[in-house]
C-alpha cells in the first residue's frame, strides 16, 4: 500500500474511534520500498536521499525503512477506554513483538534508552529486529511497528536506522528462519490478542 494511503486512511480511522463511529483496528500490511523520518530524525542521518522516496511524518522516532518483507502494522486503539498510560502501551507493543519472535525460536529483547525489539548476534553483536513508531492523538493511538521478516536489509544502507549508528538490522530470515508471511500474521494476531484483549 502506498504510505501517503495508508497515512490518510490511519488518520481518518483515528478520528472516527475518537469520535465513537468507527471501531478500534490493528492493520497489517506492506509499502513499496521508503523512508519514514520521524519526530526526531536528524538531516544527517539520510545517507542517501535518492535511495528511495522519503515520507516525513508525525510518529515518534528517526528515520526507518519500509519495504517488502517487512510486516508493518498499524496499531488504532483507544487508550482512554484501555488506560491513557502510553509508557504501558509502548511496552506492551514491545512485549508483543517479543512474544511473537519466541514462537519462531528467537529471543527478542528490548535495550534501555533504545525503543525496538534488538537480538544478539554473538561476539558481543546485535542488530534491531523490530521498531516502534507511534503516534497519539486525545489517547487514540495510530502508526505503530514494523518486524522484519525477510526483507533486504541492504535498504537499510540509505539511512542510520532508528539513529544508531553502532548497531544493524537483521530479519527472521537473516536468522535463519524461513517463515511465510501468513504464518507469521497468525502468530502476531494470537499473540496480540494475549497482550491487549479481542
Amino acid at each position: 500500500m502506498p504510505y501517503e494511503d495508508a497515512v490518510r486512511a490511519m488518520e481518518d480511522r483515528a478520528a472516527e474511534i475518537r469520535a465513537g463511529t468507527g471501531s478500534e483496528m490493528v492493520w497489517f500490511l506492506e509499502h513499496p520500498s521508503l523512508y519514514t523520518a520521524g519526530a526526531s530524525a536528524k538531516d544527517s542521518d539520510l545517507l542517501d536521499p535518492g535511495a528511495f522516496p522519503v515520507h516525513k511524518t508525525g510518529r515518534g522516532g528517526q528515520y526507518t525503512y519500509h519495504g517488502p518483507g517487512q510486516r508493518i502494522v498499524y496499531v488504532m486503539l483507544d487508550l482512554e477506554t484501555r488506560g491513557p498510560d502510553l509508557h504501558q502501551f509502548v511496552r506492551r507493543l514491545e512485549q508483543w513483538l517479543i512474544d511473537s519472535l519466541a514462537h519462531f525460536g528467537v529471543t527478542g529483547e528490548r535495550r534501555h534508552g533504545r525503543v525496538g525489539v534488538w537480538v544478539e548476534l554473538g561476539a558481543g553483536r546485535e542488530a534491531k529486529i523490530a521498531a516502534l513508531g507511534i503516534r497519539v492523538r486525545r489517547w487514540v493511538t495510530f502508526h505503530g511497528v514494523s518486524l522484519n521478516v525477510a526483507p533486504d536489509l541492504s535498504h537499510y544502507d540509505g539511512i542510520i536506522a532508528c539513529g544508531v549508528p553502532e548497531h544493524g538490522v537483521t530479519s527472521l530470515e537473516a536468522l535463519g528462519v524461513k517463515v511465510s508471511m501468513a504464518v507469521v500474521d497468525a502468530v502476531l494476531k494470537e499473540k496480540f490478542e494475549d497482550q491487549f484483549g479481542v
